[in-house]
C-alpha cells in the first residue's frame, strides 16, 4: 500500500473524528451478488456489486463535506487489497479483514478505527447506493455528544445498514441471527444490556435480491433523479447499459 494510502497516521488525532467504513467483499464473479442471478448473469452481478462499492465510496467522501468525516472500505478477503484500491474514492482508505465472519469482521473494523484514535465509527452496508448522503452526515454527528451510545440504520429487511459506536462492544454482534429479519432487533436488545442508549435513523433499503433490483431501477428513474437519494452515478449508468429500457 503506497504511503498516503496507509490504513493510519498514528500522529494525528482523530477524536473529534467519525470513521465510516464501507464492509464489503471482493466482487468476485460467482460470488458476489448471486441472489441477483439469474435475472442476471453473474458477471454483470459482479459488475453492479463493483459499483455499488464505488457509489457507496463516493457517497461518504460527499458526506465528509457535511461532517467531519473519513471514508475507509473494510474489506474482505485480505489478499483483496489490488482490487479493492481501483473503488476507492479519492480520499478512501483501505482497511483489510483480520478474521472471517460477519461478526467478527464488523466488531474488528469497529475496534481497529477506534484504536486508531478515532472518536466515532460507522460501518455500513455495500448494498444501499442511494442512501441519502445526509443520513451519512446525521449518523456521524449524533455521535459527537459526550457519553457511549449507538447509532442505528434500520434496513426494510429487518437488519441494520448502518451501526455507529463510540466504543468497540464485542457484544452488540454476538448471539445475533444474522441474515434474517430478528438481526435489527437483537442489536437493540444488546444494546439494552450494555445500558447504551440507540439513536435510530429512518429505514432504508438493501439491494440485494430482485424485487429490490426493480425498486432501485424505478428509484433512479424518477425525473427529479430522487431529490432525496445519493445519485449513484456508476451504478445508474451500469443499469442503463445493462436495461436499455430505463432510458
Amino acid at each position: 500500500m503506497a504511503d498516503d494510502d496507509k490504513l493510519f497516521d498514528v500522529s494525528g488525532d482523530r477524536q473529534d473524528r467519525c470513521a465510516i467504513a464501507i464492509m464489503a467483499k471482493a466482487p468476485r464473479v460467482g460470488e458476489a451478488k448471486t441472489r441477483l442471478v439469474p435475472l442476471l448473469p453473474a458477471e454483470d452481478a459482479a459488475a453492479l456489486s463493483e459499483c455499488f462499492i464505488r457509489d457507496a465510496a463516493a457517497n461518504i467522501e460527499s458526506a465528509a463535506t457535511q461532517a467531519a468525516i473519513d471514508g475507509y472500505i473494510a474489506f474482505a478477503p485480505a489478499d483483496a487489497e489490488e482490487e479493492f484500491s481501483a473503488l476507492r474514492a479519492p480520499s478512501t482508505r483501505l482497511l483489510p479483514s483480520r478474521r472471517p465472519g460477519l461478526a467478527a469482521s464488523l466488531y474488528d473494523a469497529a475496534a481497529d478505527l477506534l484504536g486508531a484514535g478515532y472518536g466515532a465509527v460507522c460501518l455500513v452496508n455495500s448494498d444501499s447506493p442511494t442512501l441519502p448522503t445526509r443520513i451519512l452526515a446525521a449518523a456521524a454527528k449524533a455521535l459527537i455528544p459526550i457519553g457511549d451510545r449507538i447509532v442505528l440504520g434500520p434496513a426494510e429487511d429487518g437488519g441494520y445498514y448502518l451501526i455507529g459506536l463510540k466504543r468497540a462492544h464485542q457484544r452488540l454482534f454476538e448471539d445475533i441471527a444474522w441474515s434474517t429479519p430478528r438481526v435489527f432487533g437483537q442489536t437493540e436488545e444488546r444494546a439494552c444490556e450494555l445500558g447504551l442508549s440507540v439513536t435510530r435513523l429512518p429505514l432504508w433499503y438493501d439491494v440485494d435480491d430482485s424485487a429490490m433490483l426493480q425498486r432501485l431501477r424505478a428509484d433512479l428513474r424518477r425525473p427529479d433523479g430522487g431529490v432525496e437519494l445519493y445519485p449513484a452515478h456508476h451504478t445508474s449508468a451500469l443499469l442503463r447499459r445493462l436495461f436499455p429500457e430505463d432510458e
